[in-house]
């Protein structure tokens, strides 16, 4: 029987009825018909591109134990295994409140503008040292992220640990509302989807949402490198909760100190009333920084600060997000830097800033630059401000892809050597992978629609290859 709900707490918990033979119980949940974990229950939810109601069959076909669907297509399921419920979506948020209600674990919450899903990845690894976590995967953070995040979580586990992120204002308090953290990290205030929000100010008070749905008592846990910190401090101080803030700055309460970087990664101080030292196999201060708040957070729960430090002692950015990775002969590697995810102002400073500071065994860096998305009437302005730090990054050859950025090159001329540049990946990708060579370094940043993730994969492929 499945671990995670019994057909009937299913039923009481979502109002469904049955159609059919439904099993005795699920242990996971997925909205993916391709990939689904062992007596999974496929939620058929209707998305932007897709609707879930057409995968149902493949879903059961694949593994699925029984699906959650809408009454209005139920009759399009005669002879499989189906609970039907109004709207899955809903249905999908009541056994997400229902596994938060039932669980003894300390649950987190993170959002952001930068450095949310790599943050949520250091809490996940340094909490499970201490016990069995349960945490976002992917950047699953959204209307139906969080609640398939939540409802995923297994009754026995000690740590419960959800990323929220949001496009417009009024997104993450039902998120908070749904998650009721018991401790909030905000990891930083950026220019992300300024386009939508119209200000820092206005980012700052949307991302002091995650707020609205803390436990009393509640912890709030701040980075204090922004210009944002008091509008967050407010909040949370009207929500009644206690706050703690972390960063470089000398006014945070947990202050990071001596950073040193090298070509093996990084380190600091942090100042717990006994200063540990932190140290990661990845370069940049915002690593560092992601790193101490999820310290912090173990901290709070009552475990070794210490003790986490050394839990992140392997810790790396994830695919997408800074990860870098070595292609090709093992002595004379390619150097890949994938930031193909996601890009706003802050995320690509902090990029360019640790690649200026990367030795290679050839001495050529390459950088791939793509446009930032959602940054409105002042993404032009935006990218503008972007030049000295492309030029203080030291490649030497840039590639630009995107109108945005084409529309900075005239800046740029004279500054870096463009090599290329094009509107879509696909104008720059030949030229890309003809000018690496074993030895080089080079790093791709954009937004995720700006597509860079294609030529990281092509970059990938012929490296391996040529191996």
């Amino acid at each position: 029987m499945g671990g995670l709900f019994t057909r009937d707490e299913i039923c009481s918990v979502t109002g469904a009825s049955q159609l059919d033979l439904q099993p005795a119980g699920i242990s996971s949940i997925s909205i993916d018909s391709r990939s689904l974990g062992d007596d999974a229950l496929f939620v058929a939810i209707k998305g932007e591109r897709f609707n879930g109601h057409d995968f149902v069959r493949q879903a059961i076909d694949n593994g699925a134990a029984a699906a959650l669907v809408s009454a209005d297509k139920a009759g399009n399921f005669k002879g499989l295994p189906v609970f039907v419920v109004p709207d899955p979506l809903s249905g999908l948020g009541d056994l997400a409140r229902f596994a938060r209600a039932r669980t003894q674990g300390r649950i987190v919450g993170v959002t952001g503008s930068v450095g949310k899903t790599t943050t949520k990845e250091a809490l996940q690894k340094a909490l499970s040292t201490f016990g069995s976590t349960h945490s976002s995967i992917k950047s699953y953070n959204n209307h139906w992220g969080v609640p398939l995040m939540l409802a995923g979580l297994p009754p026995d586990a000690n740590f419960g640990i959800f990323e929220m992120g949001m496009n417009h204002a009024g997104e993450i308090t039902p998120l908070s509302q749904m998650v009721r953290p018991e401790i909030a990290v905000i990891t930083a205030i950026a220019p992300a989807h300024i386009g939508y929000l119209g200000s820092l100010e206005a980012i700052a008070g949307a991302k002091a949402e995650i707020f609205a749905g803390m436990e009393p008592g509640g912890l709030a846990v701040i980075n204090a490198d922004h210009g944002q910190l008091d509008i967050l401090l407010d909040a949370a101080e009207r929500m009644g909760l206690e706050t703690l803030t972390y960063g470089f700055a000398e006014a945070a309460n947990v202050v990071i100190s001596d950073y040193a970087s090298s070509e093996s990664g990084s380190r600091a101080k942090v100042g717990f009333v006994d200063p540990i030292t932190v140290s990661l196999p990845v370069q940049g201060r915002h690593m560092i920084s992601n790193a101490v708040a999820a310290i912090l957070v173990a901290e709070l729960l009552g475990f070794d600060p210490q003790k986490a430090a050394d839990a992140l002692c392997d810790f790396s950015a994830s695919a997408g997000r800074g990860r870098v990775e070595t292609l090709g002969d093992p002595s004379n590697p390619l150097v890949l830097i994938d930031e193909s995810y996601n890009a706003n102002p802050a995320s690509m400073r902090a990029a360019l800033e640790t690649f200026s500071a990367r030795r290679t065994a050839s001495g050529r860096k390459i950088l791939v630059l793509g446009d930032m998305r959602e940054l409105g009437e002042q993404s032009g302005e935006l990218h503008l401000g972007l030049i000295n730090a492309i030029e203080a990054a030291g490649a030497d050859q840039v590639f630009l892809v995107g109108p945005e950025f084409g529309a900075v090159s005239p800046s740029l001329a004279g500054k870096v050597t463009i090599a290329a540049k094009a509107d879509a990946v696909s104008g720059v990708e030949e030229a890309v992978l003809d000018s690496l060579a074993a030895g080089d370094a080079v790093m791709l940043k954009a937004s995720l629609g700006t597509g860079l993730g294609t030529l990281v994969a092509s970059i990938r492929r012929r490296f391996n290859r040529d191996a």
